[in-house]
């Protein structure tokens, strides 16, 4: 196990792992790491409700201008393999500055913007920017919190899980009664503030650094990989969007092979998977979040296009299952240390299962309220129920000066498990759909296709089995 900080360093003070006891300075530090995570979601969320208007503004069409958000999205993917080798070379707090500041000038150049082409660039630097924040966040909870993780996070994850509520009101008002720069410009104040409680109150780790070279040839292969795999999956329909996916997974494996030679030297270090809760806690991540975002493809489309609902009255029939999310995340913590880790992960991944096995009988029987009201209540619970006792097992697995790492290295995982299962249930729901007699029976395809999103919850329950009992029981790898 690793040695506790010397005394009088601000480590001891922060760093919770080591006693029973939470810090109040936690907290601060949680609260200021969260500002990046909810500016990042909330600035995404803003500018997605947006496309339309920024469009007619602009002068462009609506094909073009959705770059805004695709060039950010791959930006982020571009950027996220640098985290781990950035947090040792310069340190946690100045990374943290510099992106807060970029991505603060970015907005006000957003907001500036000329045209169409311009914003599409300025969002694109903002991407690059800004695409350390979540997982620069994550990271310093951990560092912070330890095993209090699962209780820190369920809370400050409130603010986030608001942002897609949040985000559209905002939008909406700006667009009424301001221009559409303030949809960039409204980062500038809160931008502002998290740069001064940065300075505050995040503790100095200069001396954590260390000087590691960065792996060239993983980046090169890896961060365009990403980017490549992610564009690609969502343009399976077109044979060139096939051909990228196909060079990114090409790409992707080819890292996995020059990481797996070069060990530590590596952008992404693959011992940590070795670790047999790392591996768990990474598995049920990939599986748990890739059946979130596929679900959260496949339940609006099934409502839209199998029980002819609008798209308004959609959004607000999905609404429990973000009121499920919310209503759990503030009690994991208490949930995982009177019950554990893999009891509460696999209580959360089968109470996920049976919710959406309810989907199925909606595309047997039709849309009844009485079913799908509770069924997304309950799948939010779950999914809740899931993702933060198993992160908490990985980071607790690992060493704190191997968190940059681990915190990289999930992510990715996090990042490539979402477009994987929303292609996997696409392509099997396009194929259904394309099967002589199924074209007149829209239901009878997307209960096949829930099936398949079932399938990917059941596996996700076999993972989190393997995840540690109690965080007492984790021994930390060297």
């Amino acid at each position: 196990m690793s040695k506790p900080p010397s005394p009088g360093k601000v480590a001891e003070t922060t760093h919770a792992s080591e006693t029973d006891r939470l810090d109040p300075s936690v907290w601060k530090i949680a609260s200021v790491a969260l500002f990046g995570a909810l500016l990042a979601q909330l600035d995404a969320t803003i500018v997605n409700v947006s496309l339309s208007a920024l469009a007619a503004n602009l002068n462009s069409s609506l094909s073009t201008i959705q770059w805004v958000t695709s060039g950010y999205l791959l930006a982020l993917t571009l950027v996220l393999p640098l985290n781990g080798w950035l947090v040792d070379r310069i340190g946690a707090k100045v990374l943290y500055l510099w992106c807060f500041s970029a991505f603060t000038l970015c907005s006000a150049l957003c907001g500036v913007a000329w045209s169409a082409s311009s914003l599409i660039g300025f969002r694109v630097l903002q991407g690059v920017s800004g695409g350390l924040l979540a997982p620069m966040a994550q990271m310093m909870i951990a560092r912070a919190a330890g095993k209090h993780m699962a209780r820190v996070a369920g809370y400050m994850a409130l603010p986030v899980l608001l942002a897609p509520v949040v985000g559209p009101i905002i939008a909406g008002v700006i667009l009424q009664y301001a221009s559409w720069r303030w949809l960039f410009l409204v980062n500038l104040p809160v931008g502002g503030l998290a740069l001064l409680l940065v300075i505050l109150f995040l503790p100095n780790d200069q001396d954590e650094t260390k000087r590691r070279t960065l792996d060239w040839f993983g980046l090169a292969l890896l961060s365009p990989g990403l980017a490549m795999f992610l564009y690609g999956s969502g343009r399976l329909d077109d044979i060139s969007g096939r051909a990228v996916l196909a060079g990114g997974v090409a790409m992707m494996g080819a890292f996995l092979l020059s990481a797996w030679r070069k060990g530590e030297d590596a952008l992404i270090d693959l011992r940590l998977f070795k670790g047999k809760v790392f591996s768990a806690a990474a598995i049920t991540q990939f599986l748990s979040n890739g059946g979130m975002f596929a679900g959260q493809m496949l339940i609006p489309a099934f409502l839209i296009q199998a029980c002819g609902r609008a798209p308004g009255e959609t959004g607000w029939m999905l609404a429990p299952l973000g009121v499920g999310m919310m209503l759990t995340n503030p009690f994991m913590g208490a949930l995982t240390n009177r019950f554990g880790i893999r009891y509460v992960s696999a209580a959360g991944a089968l109470l996920t299962l049976l919710a959406t096995l309810s989907m199925l009988f909606l595309a047997a029987r039709g849309l009844n309220l009485l079913v799908l009201v509770p069924a997304l209540l309950f799948r939010g619970v779950g999914m809740s129920g899931v993702g933060l006792p198993s992160l908490s097992a990985a980071y607790s697995s690992v060493r704190r000066e191997r968190l940059p790492m681990a915190t990289t290295s999930l992510n990715v995982v996090q990042r490539l498990g979402g477009p994987t299962m929303t292609t996997l249930c696409a392509t099997f729901l396009t194929w259904k759909l394309k099967i002589p007699g199924f074209s007149h029976a829209v239901s009878s395809a997307y209960g096949w296709a829930f099936l398949v999103l079932s399938g990917i919850h059941a596996f996700a329950f076999l993972a989190t089995i393997h995840l540690p009992r109690r965080l007492d029981d984790i021994s930390i790898r060297d």
